[in-house]
């Protein structure tokens, strides 16, 4: 992609707005957190305290909105202490009398931020929104005992919006519910679509997502209710048995009674699902549909199918029984939840995970030097330029980079587009208005409500806000509108073009890195499709935990190849040897690999059911011969597959029906995967 049409796309997705479901009385609750703070900061102690304890609270409001299963009461906590914390010592080391001690905090502050993006998002966004907050509070005290005091009143802010989530619920467990009812209703949809398709791909985040949901905090394991618990293992576990009922190539007939029934059965097991995922979603009994409950209980089921068609119809309605059970709301809470350590186990894990990003190669590193360099650069000039306010610069630049190319330039575009609108618009209410402090800090918290409201429908949207509430805000502490608006827009269009070419003169592309991901997704998918067949040489019934870990590595590297293909698509870089082609194709190929393996995963013999000894010896053949390829893929070579094509010829066909079929399958996608990357490297061993 050419870099004229890179910026024109980021632009595009940077100024979009989307169509979100708004939560107006959870933005209405955060604004009264704020409100509150400023209010009580404006009577005892005045504009400059107030100033200060409003940043504290806004940010504080902001942490609750982020996608973190985390209680929201301790990231509003984390937010306001971490700020607070932020503050002193960067008054302590006297912005004004002591600029080069400052800017030596200010580069190391911002280079831990940079590298807390390798504890996910969530931790990455707070840890920057208070390098960017810092840049501002740092100048409202005189004194170390007013940076205190403005330090504590920071805190304060975090404590209230931390007060009024736990006193003011809005939906409890309402992100957990949406999330294991979106896995529900994702099977639902998948049921249907193979009804028409009976090889239909599934996109396994929702699974994933629900998964990430379900880890709870000790103190959250005696709270949650009874029915977000055991519906997304029990949804885990259909996904395969719909596949394999679906499949013609292991389960029914193309055409004729079989495929009638099995049609019937995955229209059925679409409205229970979607029935269950209502339920849960709204905490409301559940409401079966009787044409579907008569679906599936009809004894014609046995009559028509046989097989593994009957074996994988008994087991749907088995599962679907027990979905319905399980979503129906109770009281009682589960004893066994998976644990989700506290935010004081998880530091020295996070400390850790940074440590293990301080290498060359390193994407996130590249982003905590690049993040430092503008930064740092940022304040300088902003400094030096006789605008004033020249923290605006780097705080524009921290707000907007991020970790890849695609959202860094959307934002960088949103930030300034948003700021002169938002500024535009604030500036005209004063000079019409010409509000007073308090009638100036009522404005500020009702932008603040707008931004809450908006923020999740697009970064430009938010920033018209936010840009209007600092303007009203710092009017509350006594700057003129005057002292606002040229300076802001020219400040932030630096931040914003410093942060631009800071991308393009050291980057962290994605695209040369797309046959590494694509090797790790081989490897996990070889790992998967091998404990599978290694459990017909030794059945073990149900219970295969090494099963389990396995499919969970091929989902993270599905999604981590997926996530790295679709930001290499932004990116204004030649393909360097994986054109966009040869990737759907052999993604496409893994993905079928993945799906022959969940098959056989459906119908694993039962514990002392007679053992296949060839499998074993195709179980090693596919680990040996998917570990090799993936060192070919990382070598810009065709992988071969000779181990598994001579075991194959080799083996005598066992009686098992479902291992028969499936392994010349699992062959087939592996050949597909050389042929999409003998189109790089020309044409394929055979």
């Amino acid at each position: 992609m050419s870099w004229l049409r890179a910026l024109k796309d980021t632009t595009r997705a940077g100024l979009a707005v989307e169509r979100r479901r708004l939560e107006p009385l959870v933005a209405a609750r955060a604004a009264l957190g704020l409100a509150l703070v400023v209010g009580a900061a404006l009577a005892l102690f005045g504009p400059g305290v107030a100033v200060s304890s409003a940043f504290g609270a806004f940010q504080a409001a902001i942490a609750t909105f982020q996608r973190s299963w985390r209680p929201r009461p301790t990231l509003a906590l984390a937010s306001g202490a971490s700020l607070a914390v932020s503050t002193f010592l960067g008054y302590v080391t006297n912005a004004g009398a002591h600029p080069a001690l400052f800017l030596g905090l200010l580069a190391l502050w911002t280079f831990l931020a940079g590298l807390a993006w390798t504890a996910g998002p969530t931790v990455g966004i707070i840890a920057s929104s208070n390098v960017a907050m810092m840049l501002v509070t740092v100048t409202l005290p005189t004194s170390v005992a007013e940076a205190a005091g403005h330090a504590a009143m920071i805190a304060v802010g975090g404590l209230v919006q931390a007060a009024l989530v736990v006193l003011l619920p809005v939906r409890r467990w309402g992100a957990q519910r949406d999330a294991l009812a979106d896995a529900l209703a994702a099977e639902a949809d998948y049921a249907r679509r193979l009804r028409q398709d009976p090889t239909a791909a599934f996109d396994p985040v929702p699974l994933m997502t629900a998964r990430s949901a379900a880890a709870v905090t000790a103190r959250q394991a005696r709270r949650r209710p009874a029915e977000l618990h055991g519906a997304r293992a029990l949804a885990e576990r259909i996904r395969p048995v719909l596949a394999s009922l679906a499949d013609p190539a292991v389960g029914a007939s193309a055409e004729g009674p079989e495929r009638d029934r099995v049609r019937e059965l995955l229209a059925a097991a679409g409205a229970v699902l979607d029935a269950a995922a209502h339920a849960i979603r709204h905490g409301e009994p559940v409401d079966l549909p009787p044409a579907a409950l008569a679906a599936l209980r009809t004894p014609d089921t046995g009559a028509i199918l046989s097989g593994p068609p009957r074996r994988a119809a008994v087991r749907l309605a088995a599962l679907l029984d027990d979905v319905v059970e399980t979503a129906e709301p109770r009281t009682e809470t589960a004893a066994d939840a998976r644990s989700r350590p506290s935010l004081l186990r998880l530091t020295p894990v996070v400390a850790a995970r940074m440590r293990a990003e301080l290498r060359r190669d390193s994407p996130i590193l590249r982003h905590a030097v690049r993040v430092t360099t503008v930064t740092a650069a940022g304040y300088v000039l902003g400094s030096a330029l006789p605008l004033g306010h020249g923290y605006w610069a780097p705080m524009a630049s921290v707000m907007v980079m991020r970790p890849d190319f695609s959202q860094t330039y959307a934002r960088s575009v949103a930030r300034f587009g948003g700021t002169l609108v938002g500024v535009a618009l604030a500036t005209g209410v004063v000079q019409g208005a010409h509000p007073d402090m308090y009638f100036s800090a009522a404005l500020s918290v009702l932008c603040a409500f707008g931004m809450y409201l908006l923020m999740r429908t697009g970064y430009a949207v938010s920033q018209v806000c936010v840009a209007a509430y600092v303007v009203f805000l710092l009017g509350m502490g006594g700057s003129e509108w005057t002292q606002t608006v040229f300076e802001r827009v020219v400040l932030t269009l630096l931040g914003g073009v410093l942060a631009m070419l800071a991308y393009a003169v050291y980057p962290a592309w994605e695209t040369p890195r797309l046959r590494g991901r694509l090797a790790d997704w081989l490897v996990a998918d070889g790992r998967y499709a091998a404990s599978v067949v290694a459990h017909y040489a030794d059945p073990a019934g149900s219970s295969c935990p090494d099963v389990r870990e396995a499919l969970l590595d091929t989902r993270t590297a599905r999604i981590a190849w997926q996530e790295a293909l679709d930001r290499a698509t932004h990116e204004p870089v030649r393909h360097r040897g994986l054109s966009r082609a040869a990737a759907d194709d052999a993604g496409h190929a893994l993905a079928q690999l993945g799906r022959v393996a969940m098959l056989m995963e459906a119908h694993l013999p039962e514990r002392g059911a007679p053992p296949v000894p060839a499998a074993a010896t195709l179980a090693e053949a596919l680990r040996r011969a998917t570990e090799r390829g993936a060192k070919s893929v990382r070598e810009r070579k065709v992988p071969d597959w000779d181990d598994v094509r001579t075991t194959l010829a080799t083996w005598e066909p066992p009686e098992e029906p479902l291992l028969r079929k499936s392994a010349p399958l699992l062959l087939e996608a592996l050949d597909a995967l050389s042929e999409a990357l003998s189109q790089e490297n020309g044409p394929a061993k055979p």
